[in-house]
């Protein structure tokens, strides 16, 4: 029997999943603006100085970062798991002498199953899979943003750029485990509940870069992902499709119109359960062939899709339910 949960421990959950959705939205324009400010105050020095270390220090997102493993372990993290709840269930093993690329989908809003469990360690994803490091990859305009850079950073989160893929996949050793939300800024367009789509068909390049570092991929679905906030769905050809577009070529994300279930910020509680699939062994190639790309993009969505129609009934869809892979 479910133990019933006390109004201070919902609490602590709602409260730990704004302060992260308030961050996802709101922390990086903060950290601009604060800086820009001290600028024109008697605390300019503290501002210069930092654009100064900021430049010296422009690589290092590429180069490994500066993870902190206390900041992945933090006790909010477990109330923000708590709140959906979120699951993490292992299918296969992972070799800790082997690199690998997972590629986690759907995108969703948030990415809230992905960065739960690949950028906390709130899910066991160590303890699931001993002597592997888990790393998730976001969007390397982030890494640009002063100060807002360096808490991305002390969280384990790398940006999903060549320089930084290499280095995670050639100069960190084994058992890295490089988590790239494949569908980006596009799936999370097509984000709405009861659907399932995942942008893949022309999304190759974590296949190529898995063939040049040998890195065997592994397909990982988040089912629940998408249930939990509710997106205004522009139609292709309409004028907030089209700014939708403009604003991701601009800035490499996209604004989505969406509301939740309290406050509009917080998220519905449905389960959210991400599942990693079984690895697909890739040989190393320094020069992949278009024929070798394709040969393995097919065989991932393959998997992918197997793993989806395997699961999805104890995950909660239907026997009948489909993935639409475009």
């Amino acid at each position: 029997m479910t133990k019933e949960k006390t109004q201070w421990k919902e609490f602590l959950e709602a409260f730990s999943v704004l302060q992260w959705v308030l961050t996802f939205l709101f922390l990086g324009v903060a950290c601009i603006i604060l800086m820009v400010y001290l600028m024109f105050t008697s605390l300019w020095p503290l501002s210069t100085l930092y654009f100064i270390w900021l430049v010296m220090d422009w690589q290092t997102p590429e180069r490994g970062g500066r993870r902190a493993t206390f900041v992945r372990k933090w006790r909010v993290w477990e109330h923000f798991t708590d709140f959906f709840p979120i699951k993490l269930v292992k299918t296969a093993e992972l070799n800790p002498n082997k690199n690998y690329i997972l590629g986690c989908h759907p995108h969703g809003i948030m990415s809230v199953g992905g960065f739960a469990c690949f950028s906390t360690e709130s899910c066991g994803f160590a303890e699931a899979f001993p002597g592997v490091r888990s790393s998730l990859a976001i969007l390397a305009g982030l890494f640009r943003i002063p100060l807002f850079r360096e808490y991305l950073m002390t969280a384990g989160l790398y940006p999903v750029s060549k320089p930084s893929l290499a280095h995670l996949l050639s100069k960190s050793g084994k058992g890295n485990a490089v988590v790239i939300v494949i569908g980006g800024a596009a799936e999370s367009l097509a984000s709405s509940p009861g659907v399932n789509t995942v942008v893949m068909k022309q999304r190759k390049g974590f296949v190529r870069v898995a063939l040049e570092f040998g890195a065997d991929l592994v397909p990982v679905y988040s089912f629940g992902e998408n249930e939990l906030f509710r997106q205004v769905i522009f139609s292709d050809g309409s004028l907030g499709r089209r700014l939708q577009d403009l604003f991701k070529k601009i800035m490499g994300f996209a604004p989505c119109l969406f509301v939740g279930e309290r406050l509009a910020l917080l998220p519905y509680r449905t389960p959210i359960t991400t599942v990693v699939g079984s690895p697909i062994s890739v040989p190393k190639r320094t020069t992949p062939t278009e024929e070798e790309v394709d040969q393995y993009h097919r065989l991932y969505m393959e998997g992918l899709s197997k793993l989806f129609h395997e699961h999805k009934v104890n995950c909660g869809l239907s026997e009948s339910h489909k993935l639409q892979i475009i």
